[in-house]
């Protein structure tokens, strides 16, 4: 469900309306699952986007934004029209773009006050799941939690931004390579993966470091050990401590892959800076 913004977009990055004093609680869950490797990451948007974005099938198909294929997104906004079920927690999230409604399901894991605790206009980062319901989109949330310090809020519309440029070029040369070249089989739609954001389409000699899925081997092995079932399951999620240990790895390489893997949308952090799950799917 969409509505006219209550604060000016404009104004998100003058940091007027920020409380620094926001609840510290984080939303731990475990995310819904994706279709593909195209869906698998966190790519962030805005309302306006979730707006305009369109299915190529039924309720059940994944969104097009942009031009790529997605389901799995992150949105900034202020938390508005909070209302509390025993099944559910509804919410609408307001960005200075639009407002779209959001739902978190309660399960025999989940701690409803993470969220009684969070009032109106508080600013709220949401991980969920776009998906269409009678017609309408809305995000089912597999994480939310509060922004603490409003330079969160500007990066995410530069990575909205950024996103947008990028997804807008890959489609302009797929545009091109189509026209000036016959179909063949080795030519694909890049997708996230790559440190660029992207995994080129052609391999070329430095492509061999990365696997088929664009991400380095070490990256490649803390992805796959937060993806083992029972740390799927924490709800705290991993912490770097464990990870260095149980990889034989210093701190330091895995705050870089994760950092990496955090940029890529495949995981996220849970309950601080050094707690960390994936996304489901990946």
């Amino acid at each position: 469900m969409f509505s006219s913004s209550q604060f000016d977009g404009t104004s998100a990055f003058s940091g007027g309306g920020f409380m620094p004093s926001q609840p510290s609680q984080l939303a731990n869950s475990t995310p819904s699952p994706a279709k593909n490797c195209e869906t698998q990451g966190l790519l962030s948007v805005t309302v306006k986007q979730i707006s305009e974005a369109s299915q190529s099938g039924d309720e059940k198909s994944n969104f097009i934004i942009d031009g790529v294929d997605v389901n799995n997104i992150t949105v900034v906004g202020m938390l508005f029209n909070k209302n509390i079920r025993s099944s559910d927690i509804r919410f609408h999230l307001d960005d200075g773009t639009g407002r779209v409604e959001c739902i978190r399901w309660v399960t025999e894991h989940f701690d409803t006050s993470q969220l009684e605790a969070l009032e109106d206009a508080t600013y709220v980062r949401v991980n969920g799941h776009l998906q269409s319901f009678q017609g309408q989109k809305r995000l089912s949330a597999f994480s939310v939690r509060p922004v603490t310090n409003f330079d969160e809020v500007t990066c995410h519309f530069i990575e909205c931004i950024h996103s947008y440029l990028q997804n807008s070029k890959v489609q302009s040369q797929s545009g091109s390579l189509s026209q000036s070249q016959p179909a063949d089989s080795s030519l694909s739609t890049p997708v996230r993966g790559a440190s660029n954001g992207y995994q080129p389409s052609l391999m070329n000699d430095l492509s061999m470091q990365y696997s088929a899925d664009g991400l380095k081997s070490f990256d490649k092995l803390v992805l796959n050990y937060l993806q083992q079932p029972s740390n799927i399951d924490r709800e705290m999620g991993v912490h770097v401590d464990e990870l260095s240990q149980q990889l034989k790895a210093p701190k330091e390489k895995i705050k870089d892959a994760i950092e990496f893997l955090e940029r890529e949308g495949l995981v996220y952090s849970s309950i601080d800076d050094y707690h960390y799950k994936a996304v489901e799917g990946c």
